[in-house]
């Protein structure tokens, strides 16, 4: 008779923070980090831009400087440029070696504020989006969302003297339009995306995250 078998662990899942700016994706990643290590699972956290040696050089190009200073197209390109470096450096070894990803930000932030609000159009970046990472995508999305003002006057506030702040200069309207196309996002992706109210305490908003962690993909 051979040795009992064990029950399998949940194979390493990879998920995406996403929404506008203030919604609290970075506090959000930490604290489901700490969750899902205390269930006994390895996890990492990273971020885009970024999140690779390549990919955090590019990052200084993209959050920081002139509002103006990327022509729409090329800003969708360097971002894509950043997350090939990400996926193939960082997010695929970790996953291949059984850790969860948790990142703040990937390819929705890109069809949001280049696809829609600088007007690169949602067609342009699957293209890109498909040469660049073929199929592969988070096996969650959580979308963090809140009204504008809000999201800004929190980015603000916790922004002080950072120098990344070019994205959250764009004003109201360019906002309102990144937001809108979260929501499209996560609408045409419900399998995928889970859209969570940021307006609560963090400590509700990440009770909420943890329901629908443990529904689709711990239980």
């Amino acid at each position: 008779m051979g040795p009992r078998s064990r029950p399998l662990a949940p194979r390493a899942r990879f998920i995406t923070f996403e929404g506008g700016e203030g919604g609290g994706k970075t506090t959000q990643a930490q604290r489901l980090r700490e969750a899902l290590q205390k269930h006994g699972l390895n996890v990492l956290v990273t971020r885009e831009p970024g999140g690779a040696p390549g990919a955090e050089q590019i990052r200084k190009l993209l959050v920081a400087g002139a509002k103006d200073r990327w022509d729409p197209l090329a800003e969708a390109m360097l971002h894509f440029a950043a997350r090939c470096e990400h996926v193939a450096k960082t997010i695929r070894p970790a996953l291949a070696e059984g850790t969860w990803v948790l990142c703040d930000r990937f390819t929705d932030s890109t069809m949001a504020y280049q696809g829609y609000a600088q007007g690169v159009g949602p067609a342009q970046i699957k293209r890109i989006a498909a040469a660049a990472l073929g199929s592969f995508k988070p096996d969650l999305t959580l979308v963090l969302d809140l009204p504008v003002t809000l999201g800004l006057r929190r980015e603000a506030a916790r922004a002080g003297s950072v120098s990344e702040v070019r994205y959250s200069r764009m004003g109201l309207a360019f906002h309102r339009t990144v937001r809108s196309a979260f929501l499209e996002i996560a609408a045409g992706a419900p399998q995928r995306c889970a859209v969570v109210n940021a307006r609560p305490s963090a400590d509700t908003v990440q009770a909420n995250i943890w329901t629908i962690v443990e529904e689709r993909l711990l239980g």
